[in-house]
């Protein structure tokens, strides 16, 4: 056989080699955005619950352990520790019995990742809004459950009361 046959012959048997090795390639399994949104929502709903009764660790509970918080009028706070400590900074000072509801306004994700556009609405004890704002916060699937990275939120009222 001469070599300009025989190269061809040569690719050809390499490649098949490769691809009949190679592990076939699963489809991502679909998403269902709707449970996905009432397991967000009750993360958030956790996070409230737990402002409310001021356990800075449970409210630390919603992010990983290289999360980074941006919050207002602030610097970002890097890692769950310095988050939850900065959680119960503001606890320790709040005397005001001031409560905060979060409601996922929208939610996009795509393999191991979700991202959350959300609003929050802060009462006063008597049920007054006082003020609200939206937030984005970034989940990623880690051990088989959804944890914040990133989050980040801004306030649409005007004047704080």
């Amino acid at each position: 056989m001469n070599f300009k046959l025989q190269l061809p012959i040569l690719l050809g048997a390499i490649v098949l080699l490769f691809t009949s090795c190679a592990k076939p390639v699963e489809a991502p399994k679909p998403i269902d955005l709707d449970a996905l949104k009432v397991e967000i929502q009750k993360m958030e709903d956790a996070f409230a619950a737990a402002e409310k009764a001021k356990d800075a660790a449970a409210v630390a509970a919603y992010y990983s352990d290289d999360a980074i918080s941006y919050g207002r009028n602030s610097e970002p706070t890097s890692g769950k520790a310095a988050i939850q400590a900065k959680i119960a900074e503001g606890i320790a000072k709040d005397t005001t019995g001031k409560t905060n509801v979060y409601k996922v306004v929208d939610l996009f994700a795509e393999g191991n990742s979700a991202v959350e556009i959300g609003s929050w609405t802060e009462f006063s004890p008597s049920g007054e809004e006082l003020s609200k704002g939206h937030y984005m916060s970034y989940f990623q699937k880690r051990d088989g459950k959804y944890v914040c990275v990133r989050d980040m939120n801004v306030s649409s009222t005007k004047d704080q009361k």
